[in-house]
């Protein structure tokens, strides 16, 4: 790995920021984001990215490249967490694994916005429509987690009560995915019928934006420093699985933007999407949909371990190896 890249990442306010929950947790300070501000910054941030992918997406339009794109993240939408229910299935129950999957099939918003703050600060560019590719990634991992415990209530001759209009509303019309896919459909109509408005948006989704990833990685320090405690009833394997399905998941998706000839930064945020996992939306149906899984596993593995390990070492990682693997892709 590019020790620079390393550096490079460990060394922005916003990780250093992240560093700073962490340690603020760690060594019993009493420092707290209140409640409401958390979630906050987190409609702001998706609204931005949103926002900002709509007008990129306009300007690039829907052409081949863009679609098989797309299309090549829906299809790790659904593999992965197939591949995930097999391999957990040897360690944990049914609710459980099925839980566990859906988390790592879905995506971290979070991450994919910190790797693209590390590729402005780098100053490789990538395309508004990889955001298309996170709003639409986020909900088919739920209905495969849920189709897993339907099927597997059904060879038991249990009654799946899954509740299937809630499970599609929470997939399709939780606050995050409603909120992306809305703002990027905004800054697609603003593009291309009142171009004004962009130059008017910019001091809000554009000048604010680091600020405001800052102080948001600094709650998700707090937040996941909390939650190391619950990984010691994960076990060595739910750990292990943490840490590892991150870096197989991004060398699919490395081989994915290979065969798609993806320039460099579009090919590290389709290994980011790839390699992250859900702790907001994909917990929020779980708990709505399969109470039998603990929370407390597939909340502290996304949140406490791989969250983590996907914005401090991931990120510089996945670069360091495109850089390598595709020197030759487009900048």
């Amino acid at each position: 790995m590019d020790t620079a890249l390393v550096l490079q990442n460990l060394l922005s306010p916003a990780i250093l920021f992240f560093f700073l929950g962490v340690f603020a947790v760690l060594l019993g300070s009493d420092l707290e984001i209140p409640a409401p501000l958390p979630k906050l910054f987190s409609l702001y941030l998706l609204l931005s990215i949103g926002f900002k992918g709509g007008v990129e997406l306009q300007a690039s339009g829907l052409g081949p490249d863009v679609l098989l794109t797309i299309g090549a993240a829906l299809l790790m939408a659904v593999l992965v967490p197939l591949a995930a229910f097999a391999l957990l299935r040897t360690q944990f129950d049914v609710f459980n694994a099925a839980a566990l999957a859906g988390a790592y099939g879905s995506i971290s918003a979070v991450t994919f916005i910190t790797a693209e703050s590390f590729l402005r600060v780098l100053q490789i560019p990538s395309d508004g429509y990889m955001v298309a590719a996170l709003a639409l990634m986020e909900s088919p991992a739920i209905i495969v987690a849920l189709l897993l415990v339907k099927l597997a209530a059904q060879d038991r001759g249990a009654a799946a009560d899954t509740g299937w209009g809630s499970v599609l509303h929470e997939a399709f019309l939780n606050s995050s995915v409603f909120l992306l896919v809305g703002s990027l459909l905004i800054g697609l109509l603003v593009a291309q019928y009142s171009p004004s408005g962009i130059a008017k948006m910019e001091p809000f989704t554009g000048q604010l934006f680091y600020g405001a990833l800052c102080f948001f990685l600094l709650d998700m320090g707090i937040v996941a420093a909390q939650r190391l405690a619950d990984l010691k009833q994960a076990g060595a394997f739910l750990i292990g699985f943490s840490l590892l399905t991150p870096l197989v998941n991004a060398s699919v998706g490395l081989g994915l933007a290979s065969v798609l000839h993806l320039s460099q930064g579009n090919a590290l945020l389709f290994m980011v999407l790839c390699a992250s996992a859900s702790y907001i939306a994909v917990p929020a149906a779980m708990r709505m949909t399969v109470p039998e899984a603990n929370p407390s596993l597939y909340i502290s593995s996304a949140l406490g371990m791989t969250f983590p390990f996907n914005i401090i070492v991931g990120i510089p990682l996945y670069l360091s190896v495109i850089e390598r693997v595709l020197p030759g892709a487009s900048l």
